[in-house]
């Protein structure tokens, strides 16, 4: 099976190894990278606001279509979120965390879609602009500009 495909099952070869170190965590300060799924995208919040994780609960209705893992965290502010909709919880700092200081991730989110090297550079944008000025101007379309 190839590297893809085992970071496409669900949930993650790793996930039960993650739920215990997330278990051997509770009462601990975490950070949180939120997913926020909706009908047309998917919605991130990165969040610097510290919250103790009460409790690892599991979940009795796991869907993978609709991104439900097996298990839900428990927050201070009340808040029980399904690792479904966690991208990662980390200890100690929010943002570009150590290794060592990631409790969860969900590898395939955030590598392959937030952490990824972004497609849109200020080269790609001005070869677009001058491809649809081109086009608005009716000049025919540079085989060298639209990447054809």
């Amino acid at each position: 099976m190839g590297s893809l495909a085992r970071e496409r099952l669900w949930p993650s070869a790793d996930y039960s190894q993650q739920v215990e170190r997330l278990r051997r965590s509770i009462g601990s300060m975490i950070y949180l990278v939120e997913l926020k799924p909706e009908a047309i995208n998917l919605g991130v919040r990165y969040s610097d606001t510290p919250f103790e994780l009460i409790d690892v609960l599991d979940f009795p209705r796991p869907d993978p279509a609709r991104g439900l893992a097996p298990h839900l965290i428990l927050l201070d502010d009340g808040r029980g979120i399904n690792l479904g909709r966690i991208a990662r919880i980390t200890i100690n700092t929010p943002y570009s965390p150590p290794a060592e200081h990631i409790l969860y991730q969900e590898s395939f989110v955030m590598e392959r879609l937030l952490l990824r090297e972004r497609q849109l550079s200020e080269a790609s944008i001005a070869a677009r602009s001058k491809q649809l000025l081109g086009q608005l101007l009716g000049k025919r379309p540079d085989k060298r500009l639209s990447g054809k």
